[in-house]
């Protein structure tokens, strides 16, 4: 190579242009050239629209193709820029789990915050690769460019996410070998597992990517995870756990940015005289969506993270947060509230309570240690937060406490499984004094299709099932598998067993019991507080 001559491509000769700087060239900005580079699109000669685009996988043909030129995602980022940012991310963040690794930091976690961390784990990894196919059948099958392109980098976020939630607790298995539950959890029966995956099939591995748009990324995400893990993410940092903190804040960062794909596709959707339509989708995906969150969310809001570091209890995040959300996009976009929104705000103040005592209750069913979470100072913070706790759920705990107290601790332990909703894949709960919204009912609701009685928790169940029963109705509960025999023995060791939980895998109290065993003046002063 001659003096002062620049290697070409691969290194082989010179450039012709001579060197670097003086074949600099001026760039141009990225909003000069943006729109163009991303809103690429073809004419399709020899196949139809129909063939490119089928409707049970896109969703979108209820709008003309040329009424989905006007998708515009608020949230810009070329493929440089994002791999910039994730590279940052990725390298901050496994920086501290690799400092961290070397310290006693999770062992002296408070043990409620570790079941936080081990619940989340075995319930949202494998969904988090589940996304990846809803996010990958938009960028197919999304009737818009620029959706495609938002959608797409929505695939790679979603990898990532399954990627660093699989690796994060793998590192944590020499201290608690159920973190293998990340991984382990959807390849069992365990009945969580079942209620989980049987949302997320519906809501993205077995949907158009319309209604991807509109129930994951539109309702889910930005109506609720987003949220979540926000707050997440702080609770984290103020336990102590800078591993959680810094995974739940780098994937929050990304959910940001393409949970914003369902608000054009409504916008479009709307304009396009079809604003029903997305309602329905809607309604349906928030009830749903409450359920898990309730479950998973509440019970780690109000029971399992430590007294001293709670900022808000579960409903008053859902008040300030999810509601104030929705209520904004419902305005924004003409949507009228959910037709059981009533009922919703109404179980604010129960159900996730209700869920917390069933899931203590049935502890070995599960592959974390729940936190009672009903030491004296903490009814007192119920009760504070929701005023009459003491009266219609404290009697419970005191009954419970009692047994452990006299040494029944097999009395606190289930006999048999309960009722479980044909939708939500829930157990049927209630509480006893609890004033029930309007559509609300003691006892199970029914619903018959195929010569079948189908049982529900909650008229919001009955009507998602009832207005689409050949979505649900092949779906078999934990218990329609008992009664089919497909459990045996047919008591609890034989469901443990079918749920894929060991002995050593099994929740157990997560303070042993010190709860019930303080001084008898904090179950006193309970009892005192309901009279």
């Amino acid at each position: 190579m001659r003096r002062g001559s620049v290697a070409g491509p691969g290194g082989f000769g010179p450039r012709p242009w001579g060197n670097t700087k003086e074949a600099s060239m001026p760039k141009l900005a990225r909003s000069d050239w943006y729109d163009l580079a991303r809103d690429t699109n073809w004419s399709f000669g020899y196949v139809s629209e129909q063939d490119v685009f089928p409707e049970e996988l896109s969703g979108t043909g209820r709008v003309p193709a040329e009424g989905w030129l006007a998708w515009d995602e608020p949230y810009k980022i070329t493929y440089r820029e994002y791999v910039h940012n994730q590279v940052t991310k990725d390298t901050t963040t496994y920086s501290v789990k690799n400092a961290i690794a070397r310290s006693a930091l999770f062992e002296k976690l408070d043990p409620g915050w570790k079941s936080v961390i081990l619940a989340h784990y075995g319930a949202i990894t494998m969904p988090e690769y589940l996304a990846s196919i809803g996010e990958a059948r938009m960028g197919r099958f999304g009737r818009a460019a620029a959706w495609r392109n938002t959608a797409t980098f929505g695939t790679l976020d979603e990898v990532r996410h399954g990627q660093i939630q699989a690796f994060f607790p793998y590192g944590l298995i020499g201290k608690e070998p159920r973190a293998d539950w990340a991984l382990k959890a959807f390849h069992t029966n365990d009945w969580i597992v079942l209620a989980v995956r049987q949302l997320f099939d519906d809501m993205f591995v077995a949907n158009d990517a319309l209604s991807i748009a509109l129930q994951l990324t539109f309702t889910l995400e930005t109506g609720f995870t987003n949220l979540q893990f926000l707050g997440m993410a702080a609770d984290a940092i103020k336990v102590g756990d800078l591993e959680f903190g810094s995974l739940i804040s780098s994937i929050q960062t990304d959910e940001a940015r393409h949970a914003q794909q369902g608000e054009p596709t409504i916008k479009i959707l709307a304009e396009g005289g079809h604003k029903d339509w997305g309602q329905f989708l809607i309604d349906h995906m928030f009830w749903r969506s409450w359920r898990v969150f309730a479950l998973l969310t509440g019970l780690s809001m109000d029971y399992y993270t430590p007294l001293e570091h709670r900022t808000m209890s579960f409903k008053e995040f859902i008040e300030e947060w999810v509601i104030k959300q929705f209520s904004d996009q419902f305005r924004d976009f003409g949507l009228e509230y959910p037709w059981y929104w009533e009922e919703f705000v109404n179980e604010l103040t129960w159900y996730h309570h209700a869920i917390h005592l069933g899931v203590w209750n049935w502890r070995p069913t599960v592959w974390w240690n729940p936190d009672a979470g009903v030491s004296a100072d903490e009814r007192v913070w119920l009760e504070e937060k929701y005023p009459g706790w003491n009266r219609t759920f404290g009697k419970y705990w005191d009954a419970i406490g009692d047994n452990i107290r006299a040494g029944k601790v097999e009395a606190t332990f289930p006999e048999t499984l309960p009722l479980v909703c044909n939708l939500c894949q829930l157990p049927i709960v209630r509480a006893a004094g609890v004033e029930a919204g309007a559509l609300a009912s003691a006892a199970p609701l029914r619903h018959t299709h195929g010569g079948r009685d189908y049982l529900f928790c909650s008229e919001p169940c009955k009507w998602i099932f009832a207005r689409r029963p050949e979505r649900f109705a092949g779906h078999r509960s934990l218990v329609d598998r008992f009664l089919a025999g497909e459990i045996s023995p047919p008591d609890l060791g034989g469901v443990l067993a079918y749920m894929g939980l060991s002995p050593a895998e099994q929740g157990q109290d997560a303070t042993g019991y010190a709860w019930a065993q303080a001084a008898a003046a904090g179950a006193t002063g309970a009892r005192a507080a309901r009279r």
